[in-house]
């Protein structure tokens, strides 16, 4: 039995529940494999503050301590959230909150291994912890953590540190991984383990008859992110706005949405192009099911969830060189790879509109990329951690 204690920082609750829903469903394929156990540790970072002026923090202070969420057993400690610090403490008051939590937890569930399911504050705790309670530690890279985190001189060092530390790392595509070890990270101990992606939810679907239900009669562009600067929606919008009678649907929310909105009307476009806010899962399918073309403008990305369940629906996609594009994007009909202007998103954009791909074939290409075949590489990487540990 492999006991793995999956920490996360990134994980759905009931006020946030699509928040980190990748973590989720990559957790809820490795239990269900034989011979794993798993719980999971969320933890909430609250501040000293009083809560009730803060709804976010009010809302995450709601959360149950401990709860079954679709089947996961997921406990929820707090930690102290320091304001006006850069989180450059998370990590040390992360871990001193989880000593004593994860020391009560282990009779119970003596746990072979620390799974940490972001870089930071996750892996620089996780590897506190796993030298507190003698396990192997494994910290997986997702992208913002490496590209946006770095950037500040005393977080890279904490992340840069517990790279170094962990018996085991893991990137979610081959160019982070370089980016990695670009960063000082050891190459030897660093596997890419491509993300998965639910095929039974995101599938083709009846395109003209989904595009009524979204009320849309003309070619359909969709997007899918956080509206931050870092998603590029802006030069999506700008692209979107060259193409007479092409509509844009962008579903995410963030703290861009007013500086967006300010943008579509400025085009004069705010017929054809909208922000969705943002959506259930199964809300997510129906729309990629229903577009021509999803595109995504990012500066920067690991493999985005997005591109696999585009092309799961049928739907190819149209994007910049960054991180895992070159892994996803192996074929004419998954779509384009373009540069991150928005003259050359609306170019790609238009040959797509123009010579569309069989969604069949699009399809094809997601094929590989399943949560089962996530999840057995998963384990087999816990695994060897904790034999390598054991001398097994």
């Amino acid at each position: 039995m492999l006991r793995v204690l999956v920490l996360s920082t990134l994980f759905p609750d009931a006020s946030r529940p699509n928040f980190g829903i990748f973590v989720e469903r990559q957790t809820r394929a490795l239990a269900a494999r034989d011979g794993v156990e798993v719980q999971v540790v969320a933890p909430r970072g609250l501040p000293p503050l009083p809560l009730d002026r803060h709804p976010r923090y009010a809302a995450l202070a709601a959360q149950p301590m401990r709860e079954e969420w679709n089947g996961l057993p997921v406990h929820r400690p707090r930690f102290l959230n320091l304001p006006a610090t850069g989180g450059r403490f998370h990590p040390s008051m992360l871990a001193r909150a989880l000593r004593p939590m994860l020391a009560a937890l282990r009779p119970d569930f003596p746990f072979d291994v620390i799974s940490a399911e972001f870089f930071f504050p996750d892996g620089p705790a996780a590897v506190a912890l796993g030298k507190a309670f003698d396990v192997p530690v494994s910290i997986k890279a997702r992208g913002s953590d490496i590209h946006q985190w770095t950037r500040r001189p005393a977080i890279a060092r904490q992340i840069v540190r517990a790279g170094q530390a962990a018996d085991g790392l893991l990137s979610v595509s081959l160019a982070l991984r370089d980016d990695m070890i670009a960063l000082g990270m050891p190459g030897e101990r660093t596997r890419c383990i491509v993300t998965g992606v639910d095929l039974a939810r995101f599938a083709p679907r009846d395109r003209a008859a989904a595009k009524r239900a979204l009320g849309i009669g003309g070619p359909l562009v969709a997007s899918v992110g956080a509206l931050i600067p870092l998603k590029g929606h802006d030069l999506l919008i700008d692209a979107v706005a060259r193409l007479p009678g092409v509509h844009l649907a962008i579903a995410g929310h963030g703290p861009e949405a007013e500086r967006l909105t300010a943008r579509i009307a400025a085009h004069g476009c705010g017929d054809r192009i909208r922000l969705c806010g943002a959506l259930k899962p199964d809300d997510i399918a129906e729309l990629l099911a229903a577009a021509d073309v999803m595109a995504l403008a990012s500066s920067s990305e690991g493999l985005a969830n997005a591109w696999l369940e585009a092309l799961a629906s049928g739907t190819p996609i149209v994007i910049p060189d960054v991180g895992g594009a070159r892994q996803v994007v192996t074929a004419p009909a998954a779509g384009r790879i373009v540069d991150r202007t928005p003259e050359a998103l609306a170019d790609g954009i238009a040959a797509l509109l123009a010579a569309p791909p069989a969604a069949a074939a699009v399809r094809r290409l997601a094929k590989p990329f399943t949560w089962e075949a996530n999840s057995e590489r998963l384990h087999r990487h816990l695994g060897g951690l904790v034999a390598a540990r054991r001398g097994t």
